[in-house]
């Protein structure tokens, strides 16, 4: 099965500039690679799960492309199975940028970073979303996340064309508060301990 990733993505304009900076030889072999790289495994899947955020490419019927950020708690984009990835659709800035080129070429692109470990995810899809009334109400119960305040407007469905992972090249290290507060805790704790110590000390220096 070919690389369907590359088979997407190589197109002949594509492979021209690969050929002019002398790396075409190696995305032969890398189109070679008979993985497929369209349904999703398992480390797709907990690398997906532990995200809280992600950007999403559509393109308008003029040829613009546009890019949106999603967040969310950890998890919020949820792997139904290997070809399907859902997520709800909350209120945000009411442009409605992304639902009105949605609307006329259902392609997307989904880029997800681990900035701590400098790992990210690329994925192409077709995306399908539905009015929170009209969807499936497991679906729906599935989707929400608690506890979030945002109103959910859609739930969307995404089925997965291709994907692949990038190189940790250039992507620099950023951690979220949760991440530096686990990181420091500890010594937080240590200072704390330190400090009651040295105040029972001096306590004890003062009634001799």
């Amino acid at each position: 099965m070919p690389h369907r990733y590359a088979e997407l993505m190589f197109t002949a304009a594509v492979q021209a500039r690969q050929e002019h900076y002398g790396a075409r030889h190696d995305m032969a072999r890398y189109e070679a690679d008979n993985a497929g790289f369209d349904r999703l495994g398992s480390s797709e899947a907990a690398f997906i799960a532990s995200r809280d955020s992600f950007y999403q490419a559509t393109v308008s019927e003029t040829g613009w492309p546009y890019v949106q950020h999603r967040g969310g708690p950890p998890g919020f984009l949820k792997v139904l199975d290997a070809k399907r990835l859902a997520y709800a659709d909350f209120r945000g800035n009411r442009q409605y940028i992304s639902a009105g080129n949605l609307s006329v070429n259902d392609r997307v692109a989904l880029f997800l970073v681990d900035y701590q470990h400098r790992r990210r995810l690329k994925i192409l899809g077709r995306l399908q979303s539905s009015e929170v009334a009209d969807a499936d109400p497991a679906l729906v119960a599935a989707l929400r996340p608690y506890p979030y305040r945002a109103a959910m407007e859609r739930i969307t469905v995404i089925t997965v064309e291709a994907f692949d992972w990038n190189c940790s090249q250039h992507i620099t290290p950023r951690y979220t508060e949760a991440q530096v507060h686990a990181t420091v805790a500890p010594l937080l704790a240590r200072i704390e301990a330190l400090q009651a110590e040295v105040t029972a000390l001096q306590a004890a220096a003062r009634e001799r």
